[in-house]
């Protein structure tokens, strides 16, 4: 009998280092029934399960410590997170193991790291089999209340210890285990991006404007009153107007205020750049120059030339007809949005956005590309500045030497847009209203102005304008990082009710809106030419 004891008593000694719970729950379950005396049981589940423990705790010290020592590893894990983990343990590792022995699925893992993070041997001994003298009793005690139903009591408690386990993790664990990763996520480009409603892509910023569009279309009784808010442009300024055009008008009626610009027509490269001389010469324009498509939008294709050889790639590269204009150094530009409706005697400034040219500025150390990648505003606009300067983007600056990440003032291109309202005046008001009454038939749209300080914006003298953008156009002030996303709409709401306002009072003095025919046909033109502009400078 005394044999068959042993017997039984080695057997369950063996089974726990397969599995635990079988082991206890067969030795209880013996023990109730008077098969095995209880004292055996006990004995042997418990010595089963601490010598266990101790096992893998031998296994990952023995083995687990001299592989993190081999150069592969060390390459790969982060020596200041190794001996951060190790205090970590060093404080709180008991009471891990506490916890370990009661929560099933934790006790493998823990024991390996106890014993890969070297936690004194005594220790871990000490804490193990506390912990297999209480639970070791507290199963026998469960299978001799509940009987027949015991495994099924343990199975649901263990259930329930799984999902407690797995809510505290999630509510406390993972923060703390994955709060660097969730910094770098929040940090990343792409997620600044979503964060930062500037940066929304056009197709989902605009759902609400197109919204807002259809209700005024309802309003006003004509969904193409904008193509007639400004009569003397093409489609009202909403696509396919000649810049080339609308800046004849302006430099014939406010040369001092317009920057210099003439038209290179279509045809070869050679005869192209023929004729880039040319006019050159003709206009008295020296380099640098600006070069950009006669019909564009957002800034596309604009290309500051600084050499011949510039000049001669650009007019091989764009097929459709090209606009040469004066550079204007500035360093300020502004973009000035003005209304007046038909009849009143002034015009008024609806909004003055202030734009902002991002540079980064060397230290001798990190290249282009670190740079932009380093400050925060700029990365999230890294991957067009690093295609707009792919050349140099492995270069390393010199201590204090700058380089300027944009030309055009477009959002879009990576300039920083403020609101400028404090450079309004009433002189520049006047200016504005001035210059805008002798442009045939032009009631609303934005000025794009250089200006070499801001003294002379708000005198209302001493400026250039590059543009003179038609209904379309943006009071881009919106952008102002500082601004939300409601004051955003909410401005440009009242803009797009003051075109369509224009466009009513134009509609009864005779005019008469652009077909949508003739909308999709300069629409489609566009998207052809567009297909071989460059990135802008």
């Amino acid at each position: 009998m005394m044999d068959l004891t042993w017997t039984k008593a080695a057997s369950l000694f063996f089974l726990t280092f397969f599995s635990e719970d079988a082991a206890t729950l067969g030795g209880a379950a013996l023990s109730a029934a008077g098969q095995l005396a209880t004292p055996f049981g006990l004995a042997a589940c418990f010595l089963g399960i601490w010598l266990g423990d101790l096992g893998l705790y031998a296994l990952a010290r023995y083995f687990g410590r001299p592989f993190l020592g081999r150069a592969w590893v060390k390459r790969r894990v982060n020596e200041d997170r190794l001996a951060k983990s190790e205090a970590w343990w060093k404080k709180r590792g008991l009471l891990v193991l506490l916890v370990a022995r009661f929560v099933p699925g934790l006790r493998l893992p823990t024991y390996l790291i106890a014993g890969t993070l070297a936690v004194p041997f005594l220790s871990f001994a000490a804490v193990t089999a506390l912990m297999g003298l209480v639970w070791v009793p507290l199963v026998f005690t469960l299978v001799w209340a509940a009987g027949t139903q015991a495994a099924a009591w343990y199975a649901a408690a263990k259930g329930t210890l799984i999902v407690a386990a797995v809510i505290v993790l999630a509510l406390a664990g993972l923060p703390l285990l994955f709060r660097e990763r969730a910094r770098a996520w929040l940090r990343s480009p792409a997620t600044q991006r979503w964060l930062q409603w500037e940066f929304w892509p056009a197709n989902l910023f605009y759902i609400p404007i197109g919204l807002n569009y259809a209700r005024l279309a309802i309003k006003y009784r004509g969904l193409n009153l904008p193509t007639i808010a400004n009569p003397g442009m093409l489609t009202g300024g909403i696509v396919g107007e000649s810049k080339d055009e609308i800046l004849r008008d302006l430099f014939r009626t406010s040369p001092a205020f317009t920057a210099r610009a003439v038209l290179i027509g279509r045809g070869p490269g050679d005869a192209r750049m023929a004729q880039f001389e040319r006019l050159c010469a003709e206009q008295g324009l020296s380099l640098p120059v600006v070069l950009k498509p006669n019909i564009a939008q957002r800034g596309s294709g604009f290309k500051l030339v600084r050499g011949p050889g510039d000049a001669r790639d650009y007019l091989e590269q764009v097929s459709g007809e090209v606009l040469l204009q004066e550079y204007a150094a500035g360093p300020c530009e502004a973009g000035i949005f003005y209304y007046r409706f038909p009849g009143e005697e002034r015009g008024r400034i609806f909004a003055i956005t202030e734009k902002i040219f991002p540079s980064i500025t060397g230290d001798g150390q990190r290249t282009v590309e670190q740079l932009i990648l380093d400050d925060s505003r700029a990365a999230i606009m890294a991957r067009t500045y690093l295609h707009r300067h792919r050349a140099v983007r492995g270069k390393v600056l010199m201590a204090g030497e700058r380089l300027k990440l944009v030309e055009a003032g477009n959002h879009c291109q990576g300039c920083i847009f403020r609101d400028g309202m404090h450079l309004w005046s009433p002189e520049l008001e006047a200016r504005i209203d001035q210059i805008s009454r002798q442009v045939p038939d032009f009631f609303i749209g934005r000025y794009d102005v250089r200006y070499a300080e801001d003294g002379d914006i708000l005198a209302g003298k001493n400026f250039k304008i590059l543009e003179l953008n038609g209904a379309a156009s943006e009071a881009t002030s919106i952008y102002d990082s500082r601004n939300s996303i409601f004051q955003a709409y909410a401005t440009l709401f009242r803009q797009w009710d003051l075109v369509f306002a224009i466009g009513a009072a134009n509609r009864k003095l005779g005019h008469r809106p652009a077909t949508v025919s003739l909308l999709r046909d300069e629409w489609k033109k566009y998207q052809q030419l567009s297909a071989c502009y460059p990135m802008a400078d």
